[in-house]
């Protein structure tokens, strides 16, 4: 057996888990490893984290625990490479679209799979990851797989029927929290605040209302109305949100990009 982890892949996604994984001291520079395709992101790898790093997946897939951290159009052809290479190790995948059954038909009826979705907030140290598996992995490897999620951002065990809900939820709702603070901000532009100045304000605001839910553990609407005073400002927002459909829209957004993941899965 080889390092302790091997990272298939070290783009952006492959990146934010190593740089989580190591900075939470879940495992020293010299345990890990990772295969890359190009000289340049090898180089920049090998530069930043200090870590082994080689051009032959067979070699980092020699490691106890194996991520497989490449395009989903990349899936196939490095299953089929590595597949004689795995044993016993714990395989994750990051790869959306490839549902367990397919990649035990990839890797092997009897290989310990996790299928994973994390989310773009991992390469700010904030994602949510949803992991699943099946019975082939033990109790012990799921604890350590949802540990070393956690080191760059919350992560659960969800069932594998669950992850098109995921999704909406988080895979793909940044890009709709980041169209609203588009808006928020623009709303302050025209209300005459700078227009950097309003990116802070807005994304700080939605950060921190976010933080407050999760700290607090309170339903958002009861955080929401020790908001709203009688007559006041916020109230009237909030019912101008609701006369513009603003909770509909987001429904449908989260339930068409579900809807979405299962056509794609074949479902």
């Amino acid at each position: 057996m080889g390092k302790r982890i091997g990272f298939i892949g070290a783009g952006n996604m492959g990146s934010a888990m190593l740089a989580g994984i190591l900075g939470a001291g879940l495992a020293r520079a010299d345990e890990v490893i990772a295969s890359v395709r190009s000289e340049e992101t090898a180089g920049r790898i090998r530069d930043k984290y200090g870590i082994e790093v080689t051009h032959d997946n067979r070699r980092a897939a020699e490691a106890s625990i194996v991520f497989l951290a490449v395009k989903p159009a990349q899936l196939p052809g490095v299953c089929d490479e590595i597949r004689e290479t795995i044993g016993d190790q714990l395989i994750i995948s990051v790869a959306a679209g490839f549902d367990l059954k397919k990649l035990h038909a990839a890797l092997g009826q009897d290989a310990h799979i996790i299928r994973s979705m994390p989310n773009t907030p991992a390469m700010a140290g904030e994602a949510m990851s949803a992991l699943c598996t099946d019975d082939k992995v033990n109790d012990q490897e799921k604890t350590t797989a949802v540990r070393m999620f956690e080191s760059f951002g919350r992560a659960e065990l969800v069932a594998e029927d669950l992850m098109d809900a995921v999704t909406g939820v988080s895979g793909s709702s940044p890009a709709f929290i980041y169209m609203i603070i588009e808006a928020m901000a623009d709303a302050a532009v025209a209300e005459g605040m700078p227009r950097r100045q309003a990116y802070v304000f807005a994304a700080q605001s939605v950060l921190g209302s976010a933080k407050m839910v999760l700290d607090t553990g309170k339903h958002p609407g009861e955080l929401k109305d020790a908001v709203t005073s009688p007559a006041g400002t916020t109230i009237e927002g909030c019912a101008a949100l609701e006369r513009d459909g603003m909770r509909a829209a987001m429904i449908d957004a989260v339930r068409t990009a579900a809807r979405k993941s299962r056509e794609m899965s074949g479902k």
